[in-house]
């Protein structure tokens, strides 16, 4: 099972995010965790990569299975591990290989082009306090055909 870490930077009202040339939809900066690496590291050095920047405390917010399924079928499934930061030190690269950078409103991530489960783990993670965790099950081509979703927090 493929285990991917995104990390998505909160600045003030506004959010970094990456456009994917491929479908030009919005992802937060992330990827492929490495073989021993910890979900924490990979989202750390996944970020670095693909902004050139050091997200200032990044925190887990988002526990997801992703499922893909077609004619009911199972065909793909993996992990995926959202963590959030408030600031970042450095300037991010405009342009890199994985695609454009932007820094857009909090508001945009609910009509910006994605994946509808990152359109809820994305805005989870910067909006409310806890954690998530859910399934997500798409099509193929990536139309979701159902969404679980849990949330917890924790109580001192």
């Amino acid at each position: 099972m493929q285990r991917i870490a995104n990390l998505i930077v909160r600045k003030g009202d506004e959010v970094l995010l990456l456009k994917k040339p491929r479908r030009g939809w919005y992802v937060a900066p992330g990827g492929k965790i490495e073989s021993g690496e910890s979900i924490y590291e990979a989202a750390a050095r996944e970020f670095f990569e693909e902004t050139g920047t050091r997200a200032v405390k990044p925190h887990l917010k988002g526990i997801y299975t992703m499922v893909i399924q077609e004619d009911g079928e199972f065909v793909d499934e993996w992990m995926l591990y959202t963590f959030v930061a408030n600031d970042l030190i450095g300037e991010p690269y405009t342009e890199t290989r994985e695609g454009i950078l932007e820094w857009h409103p909090i508001e945009d991530l609910k009509t910006l082009p994605m994946a509808e489960g990152d359109r809820t783990n994305l805005l989870f993670a910067v909006e409310q306090s806890g954690m998530q965790y859910g399934t997500f099950t798409y099509t193929k081509d990536f139309e979701l055909l159902a969404e679980k979703i849990q949330q917890s927090t924790e109580e001192k």
